[in-house]
């Protein structure tokens, strides 16, 4: 068992996955990065809010590759990643009407599936479970456990393909997630909760393979920056940027013409796609004593379910 990794955003708490997930750490210095800047007064889906969100997300996936793998085999500065200090450092790295630039001669990506579930779960008693699991493809690697009935998966997709082997197409090859006997490939779900001032506030994840992170870091901005409910959280358009390929992906018509031309003239590289990740979120009402359940409509089989 290993300890779920804890920061703070806006005086809430976030208690998050650890190595050898990246969502954890990755989600932390996000929202630690954002957390010097007045999101809220930038409003939702404007290119000074996606701009400034986008460059967190390009500097905590180049940390993801510089230093995340399994931590039997790595020594992960977590804490310095996940500190204040360093997202203070980071933000000063991030000019507001210019993008930054991703080399090639940096870090990319390999191809990741999106075969991941994800449950959040909260009790009479605000007891919270955050899920996702994964099996990496349909179905896994197909072999059923002889007399237990369930399958094997397939994540050793999710090692980094080669030494070295590091390419404009997307492949990396830094030594943290290289594959290794008896060694936890990298990965990126990030089940987390969220407290304030001791009590629960909100737990949220999703599937979605590398989009993973970064679509639960726009539903806890969008809970406590923007104020919206759970199914607003879940229905907000999404935006991914994860260092290599150097663009922003956006859903289509989630952000408005105006706000993909300023982009453009700060210098992003936009990509329109279909949809990202299936978040399932629980917010507590404090003030009314309810339970809000925001279940993804971008895939057919979520749902959000009550009980007395």
């Amino acid at each position: 068992t290993r300890a779920p990794l804890r920061g703070t955003y806006r005086g809430h708490e976030i208690l998050s996955m650890p190595p050898a997930s990246s969502g954890g750490t990755a989600l932390i210095e996000m929202l630690n990065i954002l957390e010097g800047f007045d999101v809220a007064a930038n409003g939702f889906g404007s290119a000074a809010s996606v701009h400034l969100m986008a460059e967190s997300m390009r500097r905590a996936y180049a940390d993801r590759a510089r230093h995340l793998g399994d931590p039997d085999f790595n020594d992960i500065p977590v804490a310095r990643l996940t500190s204040k200090p360093y997202a203070a450092q980071l933000r000063k790295s991030i000019h507001p009407n210019r993008a930054s630039k991703s080399t090639p001669e940096s870090f990319e990506w390999p191809y990741e599936s999106e075969e991941t579930t994800h449950i959040s779960i909260v009790d009479r008693d605000r007891n919270a479970v955050a899920l996702t699991y994964t099996l990496e493809q349909g179905y896994g690697v197909k072999i059923v456990v002889a007399g237990a009935g369930f399958l094997l998966n397939n994540e050793m997709g999710d090692f980094n393909a080669g030494p070295g082997l590091t390419t404009s197409e997307g492949l990396i090859g830094t030594p943290p997630n290289l594959a290794a006997p008896h060694k936890r490939m990298l990965s990126n779900m990030t089940p987390t909760i969220v407290s304030r001032d001791g009590k629960l506030f909100m737990v949220t994840g999703t599937p979605g393979g590398r989009t993973i992170i970064n679509t639960v870091l726009e539903t806890i901005v969008n809970a406590i920056d923007f104020g919206m409910n759970a199914q607003e959280v879940v229905d907000a358009p999404r935006f991914h940027h994860q260092w290599l390929p150097d663009r922003i992906q956006y859903e289509r018509r989630g952000l408005s013409p105006d706000t993909l031309a300023l982009l453009e003239a700060r210098g992003h590289t936009l990509a329109p796609l279909s949809s990202q990740g299936v978040a399932q979120v629980i917010l507590v009402d404090e003030k009314r004593h309810l339970l809000q359940g925001g279940s993804d409509r971008r895939a057919h089989d979520g749902g959000a379910v009550g009980t007395r």
